[in-house]
């Protein structure tokens, strides 16, 4: 009786999954057509729509279970003999470690935390079985000898065009042979020494379409990604080639939205993808062709992994602290975890529940390079001992309510009911402070330029970061300024941006409190200077780039943009690798 209800519920689950990949390669698969037809707007409809279906599915999934087989407590040998039709059923899968989180997350909202081990849930994945398999044939191989360099490009490019012609594939191929020759020294070689292996899809994501691959030599590989854009007036260009895996990441960086990419064998293109860009984990690269909760997991297994190689311990994490999270590391690790606290600042004045909403926005929403992407997590264990005691004594005192400890001795635990985690970067206050201190004024400039893109960047992509203190703010390891702090984020057509009155006369010169009225949503751009800019060489850095930042009527205009529908083009990589200055004609 037990055997076939076992294999009842493990077919409910694996159903459940397919019902979820059916609906994600249908919304990955019509992303060609949105960008073929430049819906802009249904783009962002279309990620935020993807990003919902893995728990709308696990929650119909666990509904179904709950009641149509009326589980209420863990059966031991039944839960352990699903696990064991469900692996079998896995066997001839195509996303075999996709549908083990799927099946741990089901598992997950029925039964409590003491249960979350490998007897009953894939904490080890058997996915590894597809390495013992024949690679499945995700990319094309073509040798150039054959018809000649530009031919064989000409052709790989017209292979992955959809239907819109490109509006001058001649001149765009010449300029992409030319920067290879610049860039990519290891492809400098006799054309029957080269091949080309060119990933079968195209990667879609807001107005850009990408074809990966990499160039084979005698002198080595060279990965690359070609960037290919859409005139909106009925044909497409080549916009950008990288060439090393440092500017390839960054593409596929975590303050950005994840691609469309219809690849129905994600474990091999894992493989590919890190191949090119070692420096890439797993979880990161899942996360970005959009199984974020595949991300999540594979982070999981490799932190676990980390904590077990690893002895030293978690401490606050460096910086001001938040009047809305308390936030700690792991020095030999690099992540941030990040808490809600129990009671917040007064002058915050919102809930936990309106945090949480919060930070579920900026993962629905378009993050433009510019909004560090978190994983959240509920029920997270860490060993008690590998907490410093100045860490236990803070997170006891600030967020005690969703803080217990089980076990005892050197084998205690520390349970955070709920928690993020996102990329440690170095606050952009203390990056600032240390170029100040060595007088690299370089630095200080190069900050102040990207802290200015970012907000501009995040404002036209109708996103009012709020407090925009420098605090709340990131510099990660390529120099990118990214924004990590979401408790006051809100869209544009909530803030009113007003010109800040001026003072007349002698007491409102001298006036301790604000003379003029203030309202809800009313935000006064020149106080940027005040109080984010007090420093006057920050100041004069910012003023270069971004004077306009200060002024009401930008951030109206911007305001306005966003109501039209109107969408600046935002690049995952630096202006300079843009074609559009090489080209013999304009667009």
């Amino acid at each position: 009786m037990k055997k076939n209800l076992a294999f009842t519920i493990a077919n409910t689950i694996i159903n459940g999954f397919e019902r979820h990949i059916e609906l994600f390669i249908d919304i990955t698969q019509s992303a060609r057509e949105r960008f073929q037809q430049c819906q802009w707007q249904e783009v962002h409809q279309s990620a935020r729509a993807r990003t919902n279906f893995y728990d709308e599915r696990v929650e119909e999934t666990f509904n179904a279970i709950k009641n149509d087989f009326n589980i209420s407590a863990l059966d031991d040998t039944l839960w352990q003999h699903i696990k064991t039709v469900y692996s079998d059923l896995l066997t001839h899968h195509n996303q075999p470690e996709l549908a083990e989180t799927f099946y741990n997350s089901v598992f997950c909202h029925l039964f409590e935390r003491k249960y979350y081990h490998n007897d009953y849930i894939f904490v080890e994945s058997t996915a590894h079985r597809l390495d013992q398999k024949a690679i499945p044939k995700i990319y094309t191989s073509y040798q150039p000898q054959t018809l000649g360099l530009k031919k064989t490009i000409c052709n790989i490019m017209n292979n992955h065009r959809t239907v819109i012609p490109f509006e001058d594939l001649d001149r765009d191929v010449d300029v992409l042979i030319n920067a290879f020759r610049r860039k990519a020294h290891k492809t400098r070689v006799k054309l029957e020494d080269l091949q080309f292996d060119i990933l079968n899809f195209t990667f879609y994501r807001n107005k850009g379409a990408y074809l990966i691959g990499r160039v084979l030599s005698p002198a080595g590989e060279t990965p690359f990604i070609v960037a290919v854009l859409n005139n909106e007036k009925g044909g497409l260009y080549i916009d950008a080639l990288l060439t090393t895996s440092e500017s390839m990441a960054v593409v596929f960086g975590f303050a950005r939205a994840y691609f469309f990419v219809d690849c129905q064998h994600p474990y091999a293109l894992i493989n590919f993808l890190q191949a090119l860009m070692p420096h890439k984990t797993k979880a990161d690269l899942y996360s970005a062709i959009g199984f974020h909760k595949q991300g999540k997991t594979q982070f999981y297994r490799d932190f676990l992994n980390h904590l077990d190689s690893s002895d030293d311990q978690f401490e606050l994490a460096a910086g001001i602290k938040g009047m809305v999270m308390s936030v700690f590391t792991l020095p030999s690790y690099p992540y941030v975890f990040k808490i809600i606290k129990d009671k917040f600042s007064p002058s915050k004045n919102m809930t936990k529940k309106d945090v949480k909403g919060k930070y579920r926005l900026v993962k629905l929403h378009d993050r433009v390079g510019r909004m560090a992407d978190t994983m959240e997590y509920s029920e997270v264990a860490f060993p008690k001992a590998r907490f410093n005691d100045e860490l236990l004594t803070e997170l006891q005192k600030v967020a005690s309510s969703i803080i217990r400890y089980e076990g005892t001795g050197a084998d205690e635990l520390i349970i955070i009911e709920h928690l993020y985690i996102e990329r440690r970067m170095i606050p952009l206050n203390i990056y600032l402070l240390d170029a100040l201190k060595n007088k690299a004024q370089d630095k200080i400039d190069q900050a102040m330029f990207g802290y200015g893109e970012a907000i501009k960047q995040l404002i036209s992509a109708d996103i009012f970061p709020g407090d925009m203190l420098l605090k709340n703010f990131g510099v990660t390891r390529h120099g990118r300024v990214i924004f990590y702090d979401y408790d006051e984020i809100t869209y544009m057509n909530q803030v009113n941006f007003r010109v800040k009155p001026k003072a007349v006369t002698e007491e409102q010169l001298y006036a301790a409190e604000p003379w003029y009225s203030v309202l809800p949503g009313d935000m006064f751009p020149e106080e940027l200077a005040t109080f984010a800019l007090a420093n006057p060489s920050y100041l004069k850095a910012f003023k270069i780039h971004h004077q306009n930042l200060l002024t009401a009527s930008y951030w109206q205009q911007c305001q306005q943009d966003v109501a039209n529908g109107i969408y600046k083009d935002v690049f995952p990589y630096p202006i300079k690798y843009r074609f559009c200055h090489q080209r013999l004609s304009t667009k």
